[in-house]
């Protein structure tokens, strides 16, 4: 069987990814910018992505890349230094993840660039990936739990909740993503697979008022419009995917997991 690299093995989702390449019996990589030790199965790999330092030891001799070391900034100047380096190494399999709307969120102005740039930059870096001679798979998910739990905790400590009016999300476990992530790298290359989304659509109102119901606490809600064909996306549904609601964990279901497992101190933090 393949080594399989995982840039970004010890993020949110990358090191839920390099727990299931294990439970496969992968031997697996984790590259990251920071010293870690070398665990039973699971080589370190020190480098940094952005700059490309240190990438070519961890690429040499990894048949699959699973490229999970995105941020909310965009990957699209790691990805760049990734593909050569894959090339050069013979590298069969480059898997890769991206968002769900990546291709519908329109960018047609200033405003729309400066909110959600983010989109632009993941539907930049597909291309990068499909067009780099390399066999590929890219999957799109929607918005992660454990990645919107910071935002609802950080909001949470306002007096007052601005949320964007009528901005639709489908959000899904990151533990599901991880094991299709997982499945779909031990399979052959498949360009664009179908899309991942959780099992119900919510406005952005909706996931705050479950995680403060989860608290225990009340604060007002003040819904404020966002102007801008991106903006005016999203509202019509452009980062969900109804087709594709694969996803059995709820909002409120993780919710309650975290409550069990951490208490409410856990959901303030």
């Amino acid at each position: 069987m393949d080594t399989v690299l995982v840039p970004g093995g010890t993020g949110r989702l990358g090191h839920l990814v390099v727990s299931r390449l294990r439970e496969a019996g992968c031997a697996v990589r984790v590259l990251t910018r920071h010293n870690y030790k070398t665990e039973e199965g699971i080589e370190h790999f020190t480098g940094d992505l952005a700059t490309g330092q240190g990438i070519e030891a961890a690429v040499e001799g990894a048949g699959i890349i699973v490229f999970c070391a995105g941020s909310r900034t965009g990957d699209t100047e790691q990805v760049k230094n990734l593909i050569p380096v894959a090339a050069r190494a013979g590298t069969r399999h480059l898997l890769y993840i991206s968002v769900v709307g990546a291709d519908r969120v329109p960018l047609t102005n200033g405003i729309d660039r400066a909110m959600f740039a983010y989109f632009g930059s993941k539907v930049t870096t597909e291309r990068l990936v499909a067009d780099s001679g390399l066999p590929w798979t890219t999957l799109r998910a929607t918005q992660f739990y454990d990645g919107l739990l910071p935002v609802a905790q950080q909001m949470a400590k306002l007096p007052v909740l601005p949320v964007p009016s009528g901005f639709r999300f489908q959000p899904i476990d990151t533990g599901e993503v991880a094991a299709r992530l997982a499945d779909l790298a031990l399979g052959v290359p498949a360009g664009l697979v179908p899309e991942m989304a959780g099992p119900r659509v919510y406005e952005m109102d909706d996931l705050l008022r479950a995680y403060l119901r989860a608290r225990r606490i009340s604060r007002p809600i003040v819904p404020i419009w966002f102007p801008g064909k991106a903006a005016r996306a999203i509202r019509e549904g452009a980062i969900v995917a109804l087709d594709h609601s694969v996803g059995k964990l709820t909002w409120e279901e993780f919710l309650a997991d975290q409550l069990n497992s951490t208490g409410t101190a856990g959901l303030a933090a």
